[in-house]
């Protein structure tokens, strides 16, 4: 018996496929800020190049109720369409956390509450939230499964280092939060390291904080 398709059905399933990737592309892109807010003398601003057509990778910044802007980034775990997915379900979930007056390292705990409750297995994310306020100049940041921050100054750079588990993993996660004064101006990059030997795509980000 043949089971082999004929080439116009081959021809179809690869269109089907690519339409599904483009609109999966539309998705992650709207999931991505569309304006670069102000806060106070500082403009927030990202440039995002995925190495994939659609992957795990997201960020967002936000203007909170009492005038201080959250900012996020992360990536999870896995390639292409699932990481996707579940990188939507995180931001999704992030987005529902009452965030004003609200300590970044219990913003992390609520997150890895909500997602343990889905129950994921194989599925967790690393994400680095800090909230800043440009009245005070002050940034308070947490950190999940991800390397640095470094703060970046006159006198040179350091490595915070700010240690957590990535939100997903365990129930019994518990984070900390760090407050830095800045005394200019900071920028969020994210920085994606794609070796091959890589088992996972888990990405390498870095917030540079300038002051």
């Amino acid at each position: 018996m043949n089971t082999t398709a004929p080439p116009f059905e081959l021809h179809a399933l690869e269109k089907l496929k690519e339409e599904e990737l483009e609109e999966a592309r539309a998705i992650q892109r709207v999931m991505l800020p569309a304006e670069s807010p102000r806060a106070g003398a500082v403009m927030i601003s990202h440039e995002f190049r995925p190495v994939a057509a659609v992957g795990g990778d997201f960020l967002g910044y936000f203007e909170l109720t009492d005038g201080s802007v959250g900012l996020y980034l992360g990536d999870v775990s896995g390639k292409g369409l699932p990481a996707a997915l579940y990188a939507a379900l995180a931001v999704g979930t992030l987005r529902g956390v009452h965030k004003t007056g609200t300590s970044p390292h219990d913003v992390l705990a609520t997150l890895n509450r909500r997602l343990m409750i889905r129950g994921m297995p194989r599925r967790y994310t690393a994400i680095r939230y800090a909230v800043f306020n440009p009245h005070s100049h002050e940034l308070q940041i947490s950190s999940a499964g991800m390397p640095g921050p470094f703060h970046l100054s006159a006198n040179g750079g350091r490595n915070l280092k700010l240690c957590g588990i990535p939100p997903g993993l365990f129930a019994a996660a518990n984070y900390e939060t760090l407050t830095l004064r800045l005394a200019r101006v900071f920028t969020a990059v994210e920085n994606f390291s794609r070796g091959r030997e890589q088992q996972d795509d888990m990405a390498a980000a870095l917030f540079h904080f300038c002051s």
